[in-house]
């Protein structure tokens, strides 16, 4: 099926061309939402007649969602997910809640802006991108932890990785001194019966 595109749409085309798509595509995302019309000869003509405001409207939604990008590019945002102690969460971080954060962080976000090739299965910080226009992108991180203490360390610079072997090796070296206390102190009741 061909359709004039009303707008940029990502990996299809620019405002005004014409392109194959197929059915299922068309019908179900692109007509729906607005954002294509059936390219037949009485559409073609009343893309031509509308095209300057459509194209008015798209530098104006340009121009604000580059305004909201400016602010949300760079912010971070804590979920908070019960882990293992080797930081595999019981779950994942999905699109939503990536936009529920940054909806109770003071953005208005949909889950279809935020882009996610994975879910996150783990603790730490995990980069994502939001497309506020599909000519404007922002870059926001998501910091996953178990506690917001742990999300505050994580931000720090520390993974939970890091951490867990700080602990272990801080556990570790207490055992190792108990032990070295006990030898010594055995070594001295012993040597006066020694003699």
């Amino acid at each position: 099926m061909e359709v004039v595109l009303l707008e940029r749409v990502a990996k299809l085309g620019q405002m005004g061309e014409v392109v194959k798509v197929k059915q299922g595509y068309a019908r179900n995302y692109l007509l729906p939402q607005g954002k294509a019309l059936r390219a037949t000869p009485a559409n073609m003509k009343r893309f031509e007649g509308e095209r300057a405001q459509l194209e008015a409207r798209n530098l104006e939604l340009k121009a604000e969602a580059a305004k909201v990008a400016a602010r949300l590019d760079g912010q971070t945002f804590v979920v908070i997910r019960s882990a293992s102690d080797g930081g595999a969460l019981y779950g994942s971080v999905t699109t939503r809640d990536a936009a529920d954060a940054a909806t109770a962080g003071g953005f208005s976000l949909d889950r279809r802006q935020v882009e996610l090739n994975a879910p996150i299965k783990e603790l730490g910080l995990h980069e994502l991108t939001v497309t506020l226009h599909p000519e404007v992108e922002a870059t926001i991180t998501i910091n996953v932890a178990r506690s917001q203490e742990e999300a505050d360390m994580q931000a720090s610079g520390k993974t939970i990785q890091e951490l867990q072997a700080e602990a272990d090796a801080a556990a570790e070296f207490d055992i190792q001194e108990l032990f070295d206390d006990i030898g010594g102190a055995a070594g001295e009741e012993t040597a006066p019966f020694g003699r």
